[in-house]
């Protein structure tokens, strides 16, 4: 028998629940499949918003062929072999078939090159599913080939709607007599993903085989004997945890860096990747204003190395705080950029002879090295000359940034260069 997901996916975009910013009336897909005129996209989303069924009923209303691949056990011959059908099929009617390829995001960079000619040519029209930023996974010639549509996770009614539909138009919980009592457990464990919703339902249901069921909150924790926690390490929320985790850092709270690490740490995420976003954030975050930051999170890497699970929590907890609640710069991160930017910009400028190396009597000949000053034979062990190329000399690339720490060094520069650090 098939699973009740399965069982419930729907056939026409009237059936379809979510996405009404993309299928319900005046949106942008619902208009494209009424007229039948529909051009290559992407839909990027989490899992179990309704990517496939969306694709299916696409084909299914414009009578196409549908291919279907999958990322993870598709290779290059078997986009070709497909592309080849395709342009067979191509010739028995005025729409392109529907190549869908799920978890495109996973298809390297040679795979997506061969869709290149089919998508461009019109020989497929292209539907790609993503859990994955496509701007970070899919080729740039590509992307530019498909438009990018977001879904987004079911809200509460949307889930609710489903359960309805589940319990009075499914033939197999249709015969039974199911009450929901309560919701709220099995809304929590699903996360807005309506294949693991039903899933439970199925498991409860298939669990309790007593007639009438009552479905309650305590069954459906009971049944499951999880943590409610939605959490995927390899999906967006992976990405979405670990972006307010660093801007909790940046903003110098504390308690809720220690929250965002708490859900990372219980979803089971690689320890190693949340303590080298430690070394990242004590870099570009904390910088000069406390350059023990750096020190620290580099400590707190080595000792998670060390200690693995679960002891491995507390000197990240311990790194964690410690970044948040110190002061913060950016002064490095911007010198760096700002650095880069004229490069860029100026391209390669020569060295000054001055500051060339002359290993050999040729090179002192042509003036190599010729006027270097060393800075440990002056008071101080400083003296001023050129270390710019020329052009930019006088340049300020850095600039510090008002704290105690980098006040002291701007005072410093300030003394021996003059006006290249003032305030």
């Amino acid at each position: 028998m098939q699973p009740l997901a399965e069982r419930l996916r729907p056939r026409t975009l009237d059936e379809y629940i979510g996405q009404r910013h993309l299928v319900g009336p005046g949106a942008v897909l619902r208009g494209m499949i009424e007229t039948g005129r529909v051009s290559s996209f992407i839909l990027w989303g989490p899992p179990g918003v309704g990517k496939t069924t969306l694709a299916q009923i696409i084909a299914h209303r414009l009578e196409v062929p549908f291919y279907t691949l999958s990322a993870v056990t598709s290779g290059v011959k078997d986009v070709r072999d497909v592309i080849e059908r395709a342009k067979k099929n191509r010739l028995f009617g005025p729409a392109s078939p529907i190549l869908f390829i799920d978890e495109i995001h996973r298809f390297s960079k040679s795979q997506q090159d061969s869709l290149l000619g089919a998508v461009e040519q019109g020989v497929v029209t292209l539907i790609g599913a993503t859990t994955e930023n496509p701007s970070f996974e899919v080729i740039r010639p590509l992307l530019s080939r498909c438009q990018t549509y977001v879904l987004q996770p079911l809200d509460k009614d949307d889930l609710l709607l489903l359960l309805r539909r589940a319990l009075t138009a499914d033939a197999v919980l249709g015969q039974r007599t199911i009450e929901l009592r309560d919701t709220d457990a099995m809304l929590r464990y699903s996360g807005g993903d309506a294949r693991k919703l039903l899933n439970t339902l199925e498991l409860v249901a298939d669990s309790n085989p007593s007639d009438p069921l009552v479905i309650t909150d305590e069954l459906v924790t009971r049944c499951l004997q999880q943590n409610p926690l939605a959490y995927d390490k390899d999906g967006e929320m992976h990405y979405d945890i670990i972006s307010a985790f660093i801007k909790s850092i940046r903003g110098s709270d504390p308690d809720a860096a220690v929250y965002w690490l708490a859900r990372m740490v219980e979803g089971g995420e690689d320890p190693a990747f949340i303590a080298r976003r430690l070394v990242i954030s004590a870099a570009e975050d904390i910088g000069l204003a406390n350059p023990n930051a750096l020190l620290l999170a580099n400590a707190c890497f080595d000792a998670v190395m060390k200690l693995g699970w679960p002891e491995g929590r507390i000197p990240l907890a311990e790194a964690t705080i410690y970044l948040a609640a110190s002061p913060k710069s950016n002064s490095a991160y911007m010198a760096i950029g700002k650095a880069l930017d004229l490069v860029r910009k100026t391209g390669n400028l020569p060295v000054p002879l001055h500051l060339r190396n002359a290993p050999t009597a040729l090179m002192k000949q042509l003036g190599y090295a010729d006027g270097y000053k060393y800075a440990h034979d002056y008071p101080g062990h400083f003296v001023r000359q050129q270390f710019l190329p020329d052009g930019l000399e006088g340049d300020s690339i850095w600039e510090p940034q008002p704290n105690p720490a980098e006040e002291k060094l701007r005072e410093r520069m300030e003394s021996l260069w003059t006006d290249r650090y003032k305030e």
